[in-house]
C-alpha cells in the first residue's frame, strides 16, 4: 500500500511539473509580452518550449518578442524551429516572410508567402504580402494578380487597396491609384497613409492643389507627420 501511495505521489508531482508549471510559464510569458517586458517573455517562453517544443503559438510569440527587441535574425531562427515541427502553420509562415523582408531577403520572403498561400489559399494576408513584395521586385503583373485576389478574399482590408494603389502609382496609372486609395479610405477612414499617397498624386501629378491640401489636412489630423510637413512646405495652416 505504501509503495502504491509513493508511486501515486511521484506521478502527481510529475504531472504538476509537466502540466501546471508549464502552463504557468506560458501564461507568465504571454503576460510579460503584453506588458512589453520582451526580454522576460523570451526567457519564460524559452523555458516553456524546452518541454513543449511543438507549441507553434508559443514559438510564434517568442519570435515576436525577439523581433520587438530588434533581434530579427534570432526571431527568424525561432520561427524556423517552429516550422521544422509545424511546416504548414500559416502564422509562422507569415512571420517568416515578414522577418525575411526586414532582413532584406525579399526573394526568400516571397517564397515563404507562397508556402502560406499553398497552406491556406483562401486567406487574404499571404496574397496581400506577396503582392507587395512582388511589386518591389518590379513584377507588377504578378503583384496585381495577388492583390486582386486579396481584394476578392477580403474587401474590408484597407491595406490591400493601399498596396494595390501603390502598384498602380509605380506604373503611372494615377486614376487607378486614386481609386484604390479612395477605397482604402472608405474601408478605414482613420488610416492616414492613403490620404498622404492620394494627396501626393493630386499635388505632383494631377495639378489639383486644393484636393491635395484637403488630404494632407486629414492625414495630419490623423497623426501622419509627413502630411503636416507638406502643409508647411505649401505655406498652409495646419488645422487640427
Amino acid at each position: 500500500m505504501g509503495r502504491v501511495l509513493a508511486l501515486t505521489l511521484v506521478l502527481t508531482l510529475a504531472m504538476a511539473d509537466s502540466g501546471l508549471c508549464g502552463a504557468d510559464l506560458l501564461n507568465q510569458g504571454m503576460e510579460a509580452y503584453k506588458a512589453k517586458n520582451y526580454s522576460q517573455a523570451v526567457d519564460l517562453l524559452g523555458q516553456y518550449l524546452k518541454a513543449r517544443p511543438d507549441d507553434a503559438a508559443a514559438r510564434s510569440k517568442r519570435a515576436e518578442a525577439l523581433a520587438q527587441m530588434d533581434r530579427h535574425a534570432d526571431a527568424l531562427a525561432e520561427v524556423e524551429q517552429g516550422l521544422a515541427r509545424n511546416p504548414k502553420d500559416v502564422t509562422l509562415l507569415m512571420q517568416q516572410g515578414a522577418l525575411l523582408v526586414k532582413l532584406d531577403r525579399r526573394p526568400e520572403a516571397i517564397a515563404a508567402y507562397s508556402q502560406a498561400i499553398a497552406a491556406a489559399p483562401e486567406r487574404c494576408e499571404p496574397h496581400r504580402e506577396r503582392g507587395e513584395q512582388l511589386s518591389h521586385e518590379g513584377d507588377f503583373d504578378a503583384a496585381l494578380k495577388d492583390l486582386n485576389r486579396a481584394a476578392q478574399l477580403n474587401p474590408n482590408d484597407s491595406w490591400v487597396f493601399y498596396k494595390r494603389g501603390m502598384v498602380w502609382f509605380c506604373q503611372g496609372e494615377y486614376d487607378k491609384a486614386i481609386a484604390d486609395f479612395s477605397s482604402a479610405i472608405k474601408v478605414k477612414p482613420d488610416g492616414p497613409w492613403p490620404y498622404f499617397a492620394r494627396a501626393n498624386i493630386y499635388r505632383h501629378h494631377l495639378n489639383q492643389p486644393d484636393q491635395a491640401v484637403a488630404d494632407y489636412q486629414e492625414g495630419c489630423r490623423l497623426g501622419h507627420p509627413l502630411c503636416c510637413r507638406e502643409l508647411e512646405k505649401m505655406g498652409r495652416k495646419i488645422e487640427k
